[in-house]
């Protein structure tokens, strides 16, 4: 499950949501790849990730985390909150991170590349025994995420009319936008936004959310 931040329209107030944070919320190229050379191949569609499974003995890592965030001081857990602390140095490359509490993984994304094999050493050498984490190439950033939610926030009644957006929102790679008419507001965004941000976008029906 994915950590999803929204920001929703509901009859006429928009306000933030933040979604509970279970964090249940994206292979390495070439060290001389350029960041424009990472992010066209990350861009390739079903690429595998690079999978690493924690060494360190358990409670190796500090908990550490800002209180409630992390509702278990488990090495899973730990190692999330590792994750989020080392991701504060690689904000050129960082996209987002998700858990599978399942198996005992964490998903993290982020723009392969020099910097990238950085941050995945970092992460699996610290990662504790039992704990995987895999690694999802991708093109975008977490900044870069950001402002699309912020850009088509400011547009939630642009189209008021011919459909509405209710809410918009960013997980771990990509941003959801729930509309009133998905078949007609997929190919108004699209040439709003432009193909690059739409690789980065998912539009879904949503109903108007209710305040009482």
């Amino acid at each position: 499950m994915d950590k999803l931040r929204k920001r929703r329209s509901a009859k006429g107030a928009v306000g933030v949501v933040v979604g509970v944070l279970g964090l249940g919320v994206l292979q390495g190229s070439g060290a001389s790849a350029s960041p424009d050379d990472a992010r066209a191949a990350a861009s390739a569609p079903g690429a595998a990730p690079t999978v690493c499974v924690g060494t360190q003995p358990e409670g190796s890592l500090p908990r550490r985390a800002p209180k409630g965030s992390y509702p278990d001081d488990t090495p899973l857990y730990r190692v999330l909150a590792y994750i989020d602390r080392t991701a504060k140095g690689y904000p050129g490359i960082f996209t987002g991170l998700s858990v599978d509490d399942a198996n005992k993984a964490a998903d993290v994304h982020r723009i392969p590349g020099t910097r990238a094999e950085e941050f995945d050493a970092e992460l699996c050498d610290a990662a504790e025994k039992g704990v995987t984490i895999r690694l999802h190439d991708t093109d975008v950033t977490e900044a870069e995420l950001k402002a699309l939610v912020d850009r088509i926030s400011g547009d939630m009644d642009r189209w008021k009319g011919t459909f509405m957006i209710w809410s918009v929102g960013m997980n771990s790679h990509r941003v959801f936008v729930g509309v009133s008419d998905p078949a007609k507001a997929e190919p108004i965004l699209r040439e709003a936004y432009g193909e690059e941000h739409m690789k980065h976008i998912e539009v879904a029906y949503e109903e108007q959310a209710s305040i009482y």
